[in-house]
């Protein structure tokens, strides 16, 4: 969602405190744990050891909860699951910083004074960007008076002590960041990119090839036809170790039983939405009797996008002060009583996109490219192509998997201005005449919910539908019978042959810090068994587990250590390795020495065999149609002189027989210095990343959390 964010450019300063809380959320707090010594292994209360210095779980709890009650009172709710992870993974981050990028910079005379700190908080020269973000206006723009105002409170301490409190931890925090940016310019302006890398830059961007190839890619050669033992795997992985990254995972095989409600439970909450309902109806203040009454609390005042067509299409003929629903909304049904409508300053619409990408980084060439696709994609969405089945197929941002959904938003420069002018100036729904073009790209956007500034006042008493104990009982005793006679995978295996209600699933390489197994949501109970001494590989669990609406019966399947790694932990991607290879002997065996025209060479060979032309690509942006970008291949067309044709050769996903019909040769030039501006362009940044991952790298971490959170 990184490009969605990116469009949703800064807000107001609402509460300036609640941004500073949230920024403390993702850089950390204010942390001093551990001990030198010790060893993980040495002591079994570790969550981990870093840099020599051994994290005690006690201590590592406190911090914790620390940082969740800061973040809980600043964003004024109870942290999820999702939030409680990321919490714990943001302490653990501070904990490595601490012990292992403060102490190199520290040793490489990186330091921030104090005097520099307050010019970086205060200004009025040079005010750090995340303390200016903090107090920007709706646009984007600094509120020098504002910050002003805050600062002067806090001077003379007349702001509240949390409010203080917060500013001081985030000063603290700003002066690590502070340390870390100059560790980063340190090395980029240690980098040079010499003559020799410009030219090759030059040359790979402007250097064109245009070729005719026959490829018959891998995956036309059925996996089921190629066998691949278990010995084969074992000799190459000892041969290729080098080629695997050993990395701590499960993998688990396991039933689920659904708590599925009964038509007793659905009766029991019908009846009680209509008590619900009599005294909603007859309540003095129907939105405090709403939110006393209500599983899910709702605002009293919605905007038109919030509702489901349903529930706007029924209050569209309702009299203020009537009731309308139930309405069910998943595994929820809702109530309302309709307080009349108002009118917002701002219209708000909904909005679906398929970029594709178009920014400052890509040549003038490449920006053309993606305009002339969005435009074969635009005409195929106005025709009336589904428009969630392009999205995911064409776009090229995280809205992608969702149909390209952006939600409900405000013409109050939330987006950036080209893409807002555009949808708020079209009525109605439907799929926009022309691109938008934005800093991002290109833009086929849909509306799918008109602007409108139509505001709704409603009493919303919403109910979840739960299993009662009856039903949840039942359903648990069949766990447990399956969970008490199967003590293995393969007594699972048997049980499923003999009951079809019993269905095996496979959670393949489920890392230490997961929460969802598949599609087990908040199943970190799961996981911590999984890491747990407990957990044998091919046994079943010694208990059901929990998570949500389903009671699950799991065994470990197999467990990969990032200290002893084996074939077995890489085993599929081996598998898939020396498939491929043996494929291509097969195919390479049936084209022959590839001789005749490629259309009698195709012929001959059968199905599977792909006849293509590529006209004018590049050795940096080379695609290959079906074959997509493949390297090797790419590369031997660009090897090979015009009008002349290869040998059979493998590339990365397939078997191919290459021509080149055109070159296109750059002329020699004597400045190269705007393609060594374009690498230092595309390189920016990469030397502080680099170098915290060397530092980290070369640091001793052990992390032992997931088999205690």
């Amino acid at each position: 969602m990184a490009i969605v964010n990116k469009i949703r450019e800064k807000s107001g300063v609402a509460v300036v405190v609640i941004a500073i809380a949230l920024i403390l959320f993702i850089v950390g707090g204010d942390f001093v744990a551990g001990s030198k010594g010790g060893g993980l292994f040495g002591n079994s209360n570790a969550v981990g050891e870093i840099n020599g210095t051994t994290i005690d779980f006690q201590q590592f709890a406190n911090l914790v909860e620390g940082q969740r009650m800061q973040y809980e009172a600043s964003v004024g709710r109870s942290a999820n699951e999702q939030e409680q992870a990321q919490i714990r993974e943001q302490v653990w981050e501070k904990l490595i910083f601490e012990h292992v990028y403060s102490e190199a910079f520290e040793d490489l005379g990186i330091t921030v004074s104090d005097e520099e700190l307050r010019e970086m908080v205060q200004g009025p020269k040079n005010i750090h960007p995340f303390v200016k973000q903090q107090f920007s206006d709706q646009n984007g723009n600094f509120d020098a008076t504002t910050h002003a105002n805050f600062i002067a409170a806090y001077a003379n301490n007349s702001m509240p002590a949390e409010q203080r409190i917060m500013w001081d931890n985030f000063k603290r925090e700003l002066r690590d960041v502070r340390k870390r940016e100059k560790y980063a310019n340190l090395l980029n302006s240690s980098s040079y990119i010499t003559k020799a890398e410009a030219k090759a830059e030059y040359y790979n961007t402007t250097n064109k090839a245009s070729g005719k190839y026959l490829y018959v890619p891998f995956y036309s050669v059925a996996d089921s036809t190629v066998k691949v033992s278990d010995g084969e795997i074992k000799s190459y992985f000892s041969k290729h170790k080098d080629d695997f990254n050993a990395y701590d995972s499960r993998s688990l095989v396991y039933v689920t039983f659904s708590l599925l409600p009964t038509k007793e439970d659905s009766v029991a909450l019908m009846n009680d939405l209509r008590e619900l309902a009599k005294g909603l109806a007859a309540a003095p203040d129907p939105v405090a009797y709403a939110n006393e009454n209500s599983d899910i609390k709702t605002p009293g005042v919605r905007e038109a996008g919030d509702l489901s067509p349903e529930l706007k299409s029924t209050l569209a003929s309702t009299i203020e002060g009537g009731l309308v629903g139930p309405f069910k909304e998943g595994t929820a049904y809702s109530i309302h009583k309709f307080l009349g409508t108002e009118v917002d300053e701002h219209y708000t619409a909904r909005a679906s996109h398929i970029l594709f990408r178009a920014d400052s980084t890509m040549t003038q060439e490449q920006r053309d490219e993606a305009k002339k696709k969005a435009l074969e994609i635009l005409a195929q969405a106005k025709s009336g192509m589904d428009f969630a089945f392009l999205a995911r197929q064409f776009g090229s941002d995280g809205t992608a998997q969702q149909g390209g959904d952006l939600g409900s938003f405000k013409n109050d420069g939330t987006m950036v201005k080209a893409f807002e002018d555009a949808i708020f100036s079209f009525s109605g729904t439907g799929v926009l005449p022309n691109l938008v073009t934005t800093d991002f790209g290109y833009h086929i956007v849909k509306v799918t919910e008109p602007k409108s500034n139509l505001k709704y006042k409603l009493a919303t008493i919403t109910k979840e539908l739960h299993v009662g104990d009856e039903g949840s009982n039942l359903v648990f005793q069949k766990a447990s019978e399956l969970m008490n006679s199967a003590k293995s995978i393969k007594d699972l295996e048997e049980a499923a042959k003999k009951d079809n209600s019993i269905v095996l699933f496979n959670a393949e390489n489920v890392q230490p810090g997961a929460t969802v197994v598949n599609t087990l949501r908040n199943a970190r109970e799961l996981v911590q068994w999984a890491y747990g001494k407990d957990a044998k590989v091919g046994k079943v669990a010694d208990r059901v587990f929990v998570l949500e609406d389903n009671y699950v019966v799991a065994a470990l399947k197999s467990a990969a250590d990032k200290n002893d790694p084996k074939a077995e932990d890489f085993k599929d991607l081996i598998a898939a390795r020396i498939r491929n290879e043996k494929k291509a002997e097969l195919i390479t065996k049936k084209l022959g020495d590839g001789k005749g025209s490629f259309e009698e060479i195709a012929k001959k060979y059968g199905a599977g065999a792909l006849i293509e032309e590529v006209s004018e690509i590049t050795l940096q942006t080379g695609m290959l149609n079906s074959a997509g970008f493949d390297p090797v291949a790419v590369g031997k067309l660009f090897g090979l002189k015009p009008n002349t044709r290869s040998k059979v050769f493998t590339g990365d996903s397939g078997v191919f027989i290459m021509e080149n019909t055109a070159k296109v040769v750059a002329p020699e030039i004597a400045d190269y210095s705007a393609y060594k501006a374009q690498i230092q362009q595309r390189s920016f940044g990469l030397g502080g990343m680099i170098g915290e991952e060397i530092l980290r790298a070369n640091a001793k971490i052990e992390d032992n959390r997931a088999r205690m959170f």
